[in-house]
C-alpha cells in the first residue's frame, strides 16, 4: 500500500558552491573532499564519489555526512534559519 510521508524538521548546515566560496567549501567538506575537475568539486558521499557543480549546495547531514544538492531541490526542501 502506498502511503504519504513528509520530512521531519531537521537542522542541517549548508553552503552554496560558487567560485568565491571554493576554499570555504573545501574546508566545509573536510575529509569528504576528494578533488576538483574543472569547476566541479568531487565529494565522497555515503553513495560514493559525487560531483558538486557551481551553484549547487553542499549539505552536512545529521550524522556529519556531506553531499551535494541541486539549487532547485534545496530551495524546495530547506529554508534558512535565522540564529539569534
Amino acid at each position: 500500500m502506498i502511503k504519504h510521508y513528509k520530512k521531519k524538521p531537521v537542522m542541517i548546515k549548508a553552503i552554496q558552491y560558487t567560485k568565491e566560496s571554493y576554499c570555504e567549501c573545501v574546508k566545509f567538506c573536510g575529509l569528504s573532499f576528494c578533488g576538483r575537475t574543472n569547476d566541479d568539486i568531487i565529494i565522497e558521499t555515503l553513495e560514493g564519489k559525487i560531483k558538486a557543480s557551481l551553484g549547487d549546495y553542499i549539505i552536512k547531514g545529521v550524522k556529519g555526512e556531506v553531499y551535494p544538492c541541486k539549487p532547485d531541490i534545496f530551495e524546495m526542501t530547506y529554508e534558512e534559519v535565522k540564529r539569534v
